[in-house]
């Protein structure tokens, strides 16, 4: 019976110990003031399927930023901006979440699960952006 107890407990220590998949992390950095360029970079344009934790920063002096993740109908799909309110129409994209409000020198986080396919990160605040504050990303099998 020992000897049972024994091996139970290293099978059931073994399968604790087991190291579990991590997320994938993307680094995702924001920066630039009202009225010049801004930026949205992200530490790699392509990543494998499954769980991503994305991990925002956003290194403005003094501009609030955000950042919302769309996955694209296709590599090239035209991106619908609003003119009149400079504001992407994000009713016209399928979101998959976003860091909202996110203060100069703040951070913020999104975990997700992404599948294959191409995703579009950008900051949606007026005028952001048509300034240039905008990534793709691909997922891969």
């Amino acid at each position: 019976m020992t000897h049972r107890m024994t091996t139970l407990a290293v099978l059931a220590t073994l399968c604790l110990a087991a190291p579990a998949f991590a997320a994938t992390t993307v680094k995702v950095v924001e920066g630039g003031e009202g009225g010049g360029p801004m930026t949205l970079s992200i530490d790699q344009p392509t990543i494998k399927a499954g769980d991503v934790v994305f991990q925002v920063h956003n290194e403005a002096v003094g501009e609030e930023h955000e950042m919302v993740l769309v996955k694209l109908k296709s590599p090239d799909q035209k991106i619908p901006v609003v003119a009149a309110k400079h504001r992407v129409d994000e009713k016209k994209l399928k979101s998959l979440g976003e860091v909202a409000d996110l203060k100069p020198g703040a951070d913020g986080m999104l975990k997700t699960r992404l599948q294959p396919g191409t995703y579009l990160l950008l900051c949606n605040i007026k005028g952001h952006y048509e300034a240039g504050m905008h990534a793709r990303l691909v997922v891969t099998k």
